[in-house]
């Protein structure tokens, strides 16, 4: 007698999920933030979109207006964050997939400082190209320029 397998048996269970928020920043020159990390944690002196995790019980937007809040010191305004684009991967202990949800905005109030060691910096489009950021950032500013008009050269 032959056993019929279910639809489930052959799916390889996934490893958690880590899900972060990160702000792609425009100022009105065209210019985009992003921030080096600190060398001593991982991604080490690469360039990102600053943001960070989901912490439980809060929304994706939720943690990117805290998140940026501690990393910069400024106030973006959850209503003017649209949704840009999403990245995921696996984590570099590969004990967990990350999936980066990406916003973009135009508005915020305050200048960013660096609150917690990470530089930011602003850069054109065709600069973040040229940038060591680290893989799911890349892919993020991909989507990101995709849907945007070639600079003026």
């Amino acid at each position: 007698m032959e056993v019929e397998k279910s639809p489930t048996d052959d799916v390889i269970p996934a490893p958690p999920i880590m899900l972060v928020t990160a702000a792609a920043m425009q100022r009105s020159d065209g210019r985009w933030l992003l921030q080096r990390r600190p060398a001593n944690k991982l991604h080490g002196g690469l360039w990102e979109f600053p943001g960070g995790k989901v912490e439980p019980g809060e929304t994706p937007v939720g943690a990117l207006v805290r998140e940026v809040r501690e990393e910069l010191g400024i106030k973006l305004n959850a209503e003017q964050l649209a949704p840009a684009g999403f990245a995921t991967g696996p984590s570099a202990d590969d004990n967990h997939t990350i999936v980066i949800l990406l916003y973009s905005t135009a508005r915020w109030v305050g200048v960013p400082v660096p609150q917690e060691g990470a530089a930011p910096d602003w850069f054109t489009q065709p600069e973040i190209s040229r940038l060591d950021c680290p893989p799911l950032d890349l892919e993020l500013a991909g989507q990101l320029f995709a849907g945007l008009p070639e600079p003026a050269k």
